[in-house]
């Protein structure tokens, strides 16, 4: 099971819209380096949705390359089509990734029971590890923690990044999944207590530009150092919340920039360049991180 510290990475581009492949391995470097105990490459925060197939597993086969067997990599592997994300994941397991990362259907809103057999065909087909990515935010569906617990340790099905945010679904996922599946927050400003309360680890944003902090959070937090690890929490709280000052990953890119651990801030369409008020905003919250 991995755990602790694992983040979903950024993709950085040039302003010519391509992949700037120089950066992403100075990323991985930097992640390595600072103690991040995985990367998840390809997912939300790695504008996913506006990669080609190719560029898809270009990114994975370099990443791989970069991290040398030296960190985990999860791949996103999401689809709202349970064909495609099938054939996906199928692609996926031949190269030497950890896991998968599969979002829920978005824009569909399907029933839990249509969750359970589109989770249960991506697994039984491709052999690939699940872990499932719960973002009702933004997909429009909640996987519901019934359904987790009858997918846990099913098809393949490791873990469950849960998004919501409702730290009650902690103990409720721990009882009804038990303890060999593994409990990610993909909330930031909730993690902390998240992983206090029995989770796993985290599948962080804050982590692209605070991964030395977020990796030592991690490590108190999962020990049960309560102190230690609310008061790195405490440093970071305004990174955790202004991080999301404008759609994710628009803050994190122009932040990652701004410490010079990636050439530009640019992003894909219909996403922008954060506005000039975010800006100053997100800049403080460096500040006040001790980040610049």
């Amino acid at each position: 099971m991995l755990t602790g510290s694992l983040v979903a990475l950024i993709t950085p581009m040039n302003r010519s819209g391509s992949v700037d492949w120089p950066a992403l391995e100075q990323l991985v470097e930097y992640h390595i380096q600072a103690g991040t105990d995985a990367l998840v490459v390809a997912g939300t925060t790695g504008e996913s949705v506006t990669l080609s197939e190719d560029e898809l597993f270009t990114l994975f086969d370099r990443t791989l390359e970069y991290c040398n067997g030296r960190i985990p990599v999860i791949a996103g592997c999401g689809s709202n089509n349970t064909a495609h994300a099938k054939e996906l994941a199928k692609q996926i397991s031949k190269l030497g990734v950890t896991a998968g990362l599969s979002v829920t259907p978005y824009y569909n809103k399907p029933t839990q029971e249509g969750l359970y057999q589109h989770y249960a065909a991506i697994g039984e087909y491709s052999g690939l590890p699940q872990i499932l990515y719960n973002v009702p935010g933004r997909t429009g569906c909640d996987l519901k923690p019934e359904t987790v617990a009858r997918l846990a340790g099913n098809f393949g099905i490791c873990g469950v990044k849960e998004a919501t945010g409702n730290l009650s679904r902690v103990a409720q996922l721990r009882e009804l999944c038990g303890r060999n599946f593994a409990l990610y927050s993909g909330d930031d400003a909730t993690a902390c207590e998240f992983m206090l309360k029995g989770g796993n680890g985290v599948i962080s944003v804050t982590a692209n530009i605070a991964a030395n902090e977020m990796s030592r959070l991690c490590t108190y937090a999962l020990a049960g150092n309560q102190c230690a690890a609310l008061e790195i929490d405490e440093r970071l709280r305004p990174l955790h919340q202004e991080l999301f000052i404008e759609s994710n990953p628009i803050p994190v890119k122009w932040a990652a920039a701004r410490m010079g651990l990636i050439n530009y801030a640019d992003l894909r369409l219909p996403l922008t360049l954060l506005s000039s008020t975010a800006q100053a905003i997100v800049e403080a919250a460096l500040v006040r991180a001790e980040l610049i």
